[in-house]
């Protein structure tokens, strides 16, 4: 495995993003989306964990550099990014990695924030194949009736930000409209699959919802 740096254009301006590269050659990727602490290493980590399975894994710094461990600059680094911006990076990101590593097949997740990211860009960008967001907040009805990708939503059922009320409103939509979706829950908390996190982290729900999410690629993006 390797890693570089991916510089690419954006509306706002120029940004970069984190790639983990396989040893053999693949032209299936994973766009993997960062909390609202930025792209730091731990994110950086899980993308290393994807190039080892096999997958290009690319990590767009939605931040554009800024990274922080202060829960309330995070707030306000979340909440200072626009939606729309933040579908724009992904979707430049993905059009860079199709120009620069060849890449076919692409799936998206992200944590928290990045889940929020990976969930909405599933209902909103062509080219993915799956789509596995982990807590992220629920898009409007509207968004979410246009979901076609293959997704599965994990959450904990200890939540209090992604709560369980939430998560059941996603799966009322989703059956309505026959949506393509399947919920996974853990009895955990809000970013249990954060190993830099004693506080929340849980090892057993982290390793069964990471052996799901690879199965899940491997079949999608084969």
């Amino acid at each position: 495995m390797r890693t570089e740096t991916l510089e690419f254009n954006t509306a706002n301006g120029t940004t970069t993003a984190y790639v983990a590269l396989p040893d053999a050659e693949t032209d299936k990727a994973v766009i993997l989306i960062h909390e609202w602490w930025g792209l730091n290493d731990h994110i950086k980590d899980v993308a290393n964990r994807y190039a080892n399975e096999g997958f290009i894994a690319i990590a767009p710094d939605l931040f554009r550099g800024k990274v922080t461990s202060d829960p309330a600059e995070a707030s306000k680094l979340m909440h200072g990014l626009a939606i729309e911006d933040g579908l724009d990076t992904i979707k430049n990101a993905i059009a860079k990695a199709k120009e620069k590593y060849n890449v076919s097949s692409f799936a998206i997740t992200g944590f928290c924030m990045g889940g929020t990211f990976a969930l909405r860009a599933a209902c909103e960008i062509e080219d993915l194949k799956a789509s596995a967001p982990f807590y992220g907040d629920i898009p409007e009805e509207e968004i979410l009736k246009k979901l076609k990708v293959p997704t599965i939503f994990i959450s904990g059922k200890r939540d209090q930000w992604i709560t369980t009320e939430k998560v059941a409103e996603m799966e009322r939509i989703a059956s309505n409209y026959n949506l393509p979706l399947e919920s996974v829950k853990y009895d955990a908390d809000h970013a249990f699959f954060n190993n830099t996190r004693p506080e929340v982290y849980d090892e057993a729900s982290a390793k069964d919802a990471w052996d799901k999410v690879l199965k899940f690629f491997k079949e999608k993006l084969s």
